[in-house]
Formats: structure tokens, C-alpha cells, sequence
């Protein structure tokens, strides 16, 4: 993963101020394509706030530069069938929804890709389970030939099984098309497995920024998720 020497983005001394709170202190990383980086943190340390501060969608101090100006997938926090489940909506309404309004062939196509049947496009969206659901929203946001995907904590509220068919399948599309991830979740098993390398945010304006097996341990978590936590040996 991540064979380019070239960065794909490069943040140096990023300052998030929201309503006179300091979200983001001073922080510097920087992705090559192809590369999987995932966003750890406990809530309220300004995972969601740097994702959209990298959309531009939040004012910011600091350099944010993309070397090649990339089509972005976003999936932001808290989607779910839940949110759906009165509305009389099919799979084929929401990708109708979309800008491009797709044909047909391809949202059969997308959705294949993701592992899903063609013919889920007649149901309807809010009955979905999660993983369905989930895997749905990817295909939404593949349609669109993204060369960067955003995915704020795709997995909450799944079952374990589901989340992990859903990283494996992210996993596949990095491999076969070098997509390039930013990923937000607290599940560190997902972190050792499907990462690159790991950006570690704090409410304290610590952070921390490299491969998981370097950077990840004890000390490190306490000091981020300020509690005790037990660290089990990754195989």
C-alpha cells in the first residue's frame, strides 16, 4: 500500500478554532496515494472536524494541499436505515438522487461491486439490515469514481460480522484501484489490520502520526483516551 513516494496531501500546522474552542493544535501529517489512514480519538477530539476541515468546508489556519486535485467520496457520521425507515424510498430512488443521476447499468455495476445483489435496488432503502445498508452507501459514493473516500465511522451501530465484511471490502477496492482512505473509527483491530498508518487525536491537543504496529500501545492509548486501557498482542 501507499508505493507512491509523492504525497497525495500534505497538512503542516493545521489550527481549527470553532466558537472560540481550539479543535486542532498545530497538527502536521501527510498522505501518499493508495494509502489507508485512519483517525483515532474519543469523541469530542475533532476526528469529523478534520475530516470536513479537509473538504474545505471549515475555515482553518495552517496549509492543507492536495498535489493532485482529487473527486472526493464522503460518508459522513450517523447515516443509518434508521433515518429512512418511514420514508417509501428504494435503493434505485437514493441513487437517483444523486447529481449525475446515474444509468441503470451502472448502479447495477456499483452495486455488484460491492458485493450485493442487483436486485436490492427494488427494495426498500430503510429495510435494509446494516451491512446491506452500509454496503449500499459505499456503492453510492463509488458511483461517482472517487479517487479519495471519507468514511466517518461507516461501521457504528453494525454488528461486528458486518463491519468486518465491510473493511475487508475496502480493503479490496484500495488493493485493486489504490483508492486512497481516510477512515474515522475506535475499533483498533480494524486499525492493525486495514491501516497505512494511523493520525491519533486528543481533547489535550496531543497527537501522534505512523504506521499502527509503531505508534500504537499502552502509554500511547492512555494518553489519548485519558483512561486506563488494556492492550491486548496483535497477531
Amino acid at each position: 500500500m501507499g508505493k507512491n513516494n509523492m504525497n497525495l496531501l500534505e497538512v503542516k500546522n493545521l489550527n481549527v478554532t470553532l466558537d472560540k474552542e481550539k479543535i486542532i493544535d498545530n497538527l502536521s501529517f501527510n498522505v501518499k496515494p493508495g494509502e489507508i489512514l485512519t483517525i483515532l480519538g474519543p469523541n469530542g477530539a475533532g476526528k469529523s472536524v478534520l475530516l470536513r476541515t479537509l473538504l474545505g468546508f471549515i475555515p482553518y489556519e495552517g496549509t492543507v494541499t492536495w498535489n493532485k486535485k482529487p473527486r472526493i467520496g464522503y460518508l459522513p457520521q450517523g447515516l443509518s436505515q434508521l433515518r429512512l425507515k418511514d420514508l417509501p424510498l428504494t435503493v434505485m430512488d437514493l441513487f437517483a438522487l444523486k447529481d449525475s443521476q446515474p444509468k441503470i447499468q451502472e448502479v447495477k455495476e456499483a452495486i455488484k461491486r460491492v458485493g450485493l445483489e442487483t436486485r436490492i435496488l427494488n427494495k426498500t432503502a430503510g429495510h435494509l439490515s446494516g451491512g446491506q445498508f452500509q454496503r449500499m452507501l459505499v456503492a453510492w459514493v463509488l458511483i461517482s469514481h472517487p479517487d479519495v473516500l471519507f468514511l466517518d465511522e461507516p461501521m457504528s451501530g453494525i454488528d461486528i460480522g458486518g463491519g468486518e465484511t465491510i473493511y475487508s471490502l475496502l480493503d479490496s477496492l484500495q488493493e485493486k484501484e489504490q483508492i486512497t482512505i481516510f477512515l474515522v473509527t475506535h475499533d483498533l483491530n480494524i486499525v492493525y489490520q486495514h491501516s497505512t498508518n494511523v493520525l491519533c487525536l486528543s481533547r489535550k491537543s496531543h497527537h501522534c502520526f505512523g504506521a499502527p504496529k509503531k505508534i500504537i500501545n499502552k502509554e500511547m492509548l492512555e494518553e489519548i483516551f485519558g483512561a486506563e486501557v488494556k492492550l491486548y498482542e496483535h497477531h
